[in-house]
């Protein structure tokens, strides 16, 4: 298939060096350093969780209409980047195109064709200028929730450092052609797709751990494991993940485990550096607008309180404001 990685960072490069180890026709759309190094030395990838390392030749370019129509599309973006790059995608696009976005935090698409009074609602946390659905035609989306660590390490050389798990599914819950077929092609790159009727519901299920831990880290400089094993640090997470969890049952996904039962779920990724941390030491903005003020958004609009999850956005926010990334 003809791949396009839009961000070929740590995912996006992670899973471009996997479809393209596999051989698939890969194009990457980076910047800067990594996009210069990419195009001299090829996309280094160092798998910590398979076979799949080594250095891979793919065309490389800062500008997506140098690619032409793609089968598929993964946006691999930081979410501040997406709203600027979605006009540029259409010259990826035909009109069977499936575009992916293995992104962080509730994503924008997230009220497309579901049924109820919120239907095409769009959030300003994460749609400020409400153009998202205009610049992207919904139809082409197919939600994704990625459970995979990774770093750059160097600039053109991408660590898979743990997971392998993709969750997918439609929009509207239904089991299609093009969601077997997209989940076949990753299982064979070597990662677990897993299908999902309810996609909605697994987007919640990582995002109630996204917007407790990873605000937490930047805040402390811990890896995941490190906040797991600190009993004071986990007495911030419960109470953000309870206000969490009242606001997913509010728009009709009650979650299906314990705040304790999710914090296990964490601890599976052991000593990753989640992503705020990552963006704190390498100075970039973080994605707390999607990753926090989209669940703060959604809890003003059911008028309910979740004190910790403000109190802990705040002081994320004053962080990135002092070290100038705010």
């Amino acid at each position: 298939m003809k791949v396009a990685i839009v961000g070929a960072g740590a995912i996006g490069g992670a899973l471009g060096g996997r479809l393209a180890w596999r051989g698939h026709e890969v194009s990457l759309v980076a910047r800067g350093e990594h996009l210069a190094a990419i195009r001299r030395d090829g996309l280094r990838l160092v798998d910590h969780v398979g076979d799949a390392s080594g250095t891979y030749r793919t065309a490389a370019s800062d500008e997506p209409a140098d690619f032409g129509a793609q089968d598929l599309v993964i946006i691999a973006l930081k979410a501040q980047a997406i709203g600027e790059m979605l006009p540029r995608l259409r010259a990826l696009l035909k009109d069977d195109t499936v575009v992916v976005p293995a992104i962080n935090g509730l994503p924008w698409w997230y009220f497309h064709r579901e049924p109820g009074p919120h239907e095409g609602r769009r959030l300003r946390s994460l749609d400020p200028h409400g153009t998202m659905f205009a610049d992207l035609d919904c139809r082409h989306v197919l939600g994704c929730v990625v459970h995979v660590a990774a770093e750059v390490r160097a600039p053109g050389e991408v660590h898979h450092t743990g997971g392998r798990r993709l969750v997918l599914g439609e929009p509207d819950n239904s089991r299609g052609e093009r969601l077997r077929r997209v989940c076949a092609l990753l299982d064979d790159a070597g990662l677990e797709a897993q299908p999902s009727e309810r996609i909605r519901l697994d987007v919640w299920i990582k995002l109630l751990g996204n917007m407790s831990f990873n605000p937490v880290a930047a805040l402390t400089g811990y890896l995941m494991n490190q906040i797991c094993a600190d009993e004071d640090v986990l007495d911030v997470i419960r109470p953000m993940m309870r206000e969490g969890m009242a606001v997913s049952a509010h728009y009709g996904y009650p979650m299906p485990m314990t705040p304790d039962q999710r914090i296990d779920l964490a601890r599976q990724l052991g000593a990753a550096k989640i992503s705020m941390l990552q963006d704190i030491e390498r100075r970039r903005p973080l994605e707390l607008a999607p990753i926090v003020g989209a669940v703060i958004e959604l809890a003003e609009l059911a008028g309910l309180p979740v004190p910790t999850i403000r109190m802990v956005h705040a002081l994320a926010q004053a962080r990135a404001r002092a070290l100038g990334i705010g």
